[in-house]
């Protein structure tokens, strides 16, 4: 009993965790989906609406006994997370552990007024599990919380944060003509991704499928005065198609930037940088400045053309299941200048000694696709030689199928060299520098970054090899660094191996 008092009352989730939590309970079961799915693509309707509904009441009492069982305390020195159904799990967060408080807001939790909690901590960095948080409690809760975790996480802070930071300036924020801008630059099609699934599933269903040969067919024989239009200005229509394709695109990127960065706003607080962004669901996430391991400035070749980028903090704390933190979306020179002053560190040397790789980052690629160029164009060649001389026998069914593979494989071919023209591309912007007590690391052509690695973050430094870049004398250097699960490793490619190992050397003894 004396424990009990000691971390607090017991609380729970608020009940409209029944309602806000039934969507994610409901997306977790994707199998059962492609079940019905199936049941209904092939005609058995009333079993896949019986199958709807166990699914839908499974997930239903599911979540009910998951509610049930949740509790929380919010004691004097910790906090403590009961939960399980059957197999019970009692966390303690000591409050000196929690790095910060991060609040998250789903469209329906805001129309409700709940928020998201999670406690962010060391423990939970780099790893898949959460090691705090609460699904659903009222926002005025959780903003309590957050400003009692700040008072108490250590003696140096013996009050909460003012609250008076929206009324000082920010050190980042997007206006509506950046926040626009930054849609154009994020072209997508991924519309047609999810309409080509929709179709695949349910296009037999909804009774036409807009991705098949046939529908097109079928539409212009219905149309006589659209098919003659289009056979006598097959240019005119070929280009029409492609505006309509980047309309598309550039309004898909457009509405994903909106949705995602709406009112984006980067503050200064007592322990780093505090974001908040975002339409529908909005999140609240505080990046402690001692937590950043790195930082990248990503852009690509039309971004770098008009003078933008992105800037991303690794952080150990985890961005949705991400270890990286986008703290502007859009930006300039001085404004990554500027972010990168209020963490205390040095801006971006313009002029770093940067070293270059060696050309054999090409060569490697070109080496391993060159089965597969020679299949390629031994297929092309074949297929060539056959429909310029063909047998006697073949019939109209064998020539249009030499016809599909020639196409084919010089598709192919064409994809492979275009693979290898930017690795060249990417191999001429690659390159690296020591820059006082941090790596500068920059590559890439289409998608651009440069890796800003302090050396006192590197955990380690591995020298990799393979059996294509052993026949070329070269090795990649892999920085190992906490929390770097967000990105791909930060590595340098093809360096000659005797530099690799010499560079390595110079780095350790450069260490703090």
């Amino acid at each position: 009993m004396a424990e009990d008092r000691a971390v607090g009352a017991p609380e729970r989730l608020h009940p409209y965790f029944l309602l806000t939590g039934l969507g994610t309970s409901l997306r977790g079961m994707l199998g059962a989906y492609a079940a019905i799915a199936y049941l209904a693509v092939t005609g058995r309707l009333r079993y896949a609406v019986i199958g709807a509904g166990l699914l839908i009441l499974f997930s239903a009492i599911g979540l009910f006994l998951y509610w049930r069982r949740f509790e929380y305390r919010v004691g004097a020195t910790e906090i403590r997370i009961d939960s399980g159904i059957v197999s019970r799990t009692h966390r303690s967060i000591p409050y000196d552990r929690i790095q910060d408080v991060d609040i998250t807001q789903g469209p329906l939790s805001r129309m409700l007024g709940l928020a998201r909690v999670k406690f962010e901590t060391g423990g939970s960095a780099g790893g898949n599990q959460e090691e705090g948080v609460l699904q659903a409690i009222p926002l005025a809760r959780a903003e309590e919380l957050r400003q009692l975790v700040r008072s108490r996480r250590s003696a140096s802070a013996a009050a909460a944060e003012p609250d008076s930071i929206e009324e000082s300036e920010p050190v980042y924020a997007m206006a509506p003509p950046r926040l626009i801008l930054a849609g154009v630059f994020n072209f997508s099609l991924a519309l047609f991704a999810g309409l080509f699934g929709v179709f695949q599933f349910f296009g037999d269903i909804l009774g036409f499928d807009p991705f098949s040969r046939v529908f097109w067919i079928r539409l212009l024989a219905a149309s006589a005065p659209l098919q003659a239009f289009l056979m006598t200005h097959q240019v005119v229509a070929v280009i029409g198609g492609l505006i309509l394709l980047a309309l598309i695109g550039v309004a898909s990127g457009i509405v994903r930037s909106v949705l995602r960065d709406y009112g984006f706003r980067l503050d200064r607080i007592e322990s780093g940088l505090r974001r908040r962004r975002g339409l529908l669901t909005r999140t609240d996430v505080s990046l402690p400045v001692k937590r950043v391991q790195a930082a990248i400035i990503g852009s690509g070749p039309v971004r770098d053309g008009f003078g933008f980028g992105e800037l991303k903090l690794q952080n150990l704390a985890r961005d949705e299941k991400q270890g990286d933190h986008v703290v502007a979306p859009l930006a300039g020179e001085a404004e990554v200048d500027h972010i990168l002053g209020e963490i205390g560190w040095r801006p971006l040397a313009r002029g770093a000694d940067w070293r270059p790789i060696s050309q054999a980052y090409v060569w490697t690629l070109a080496v391993g696709l060159s089965p597969f160029i020679l299949l390629a164009l031994l297929m092309a060649l074949a297929a060539a030689a056959t429909a310029w001389s063909p047998p006697a026998d073949l019939g109209e069914m064998v020539d249009e199928s030499l016809g599909a593979m020639l196409i084919t494989s010089l598709i192919f071919l064409t994809i492979m060299i275009v693979g290898i023209t930017v690795r060249w591309l990417a191999w001429r912007r690659s390159a690296y520098a020591l820059d006082g007590d941090r790596i500068l690391v920059k590559g890439g052509w289409w998608k651009r970054r440069i890796v800003i690695l302090p050396l006192a973050k590197i955990q380690s430094i591995d020298i990799q090899e393979s059996f294509v870049s052993r026949w070329f004398g070269i090795s990649s250097m892999q920085f190992g660094v906490a929390g770097g699960s967000g990105f791909s490793a930060h590595n340098i490619p093809a360096l000659p191996r005797e530099t690799a190992r010499k560079f390595r050397t110079e780095l350790i003894v450069s260490m703090p």
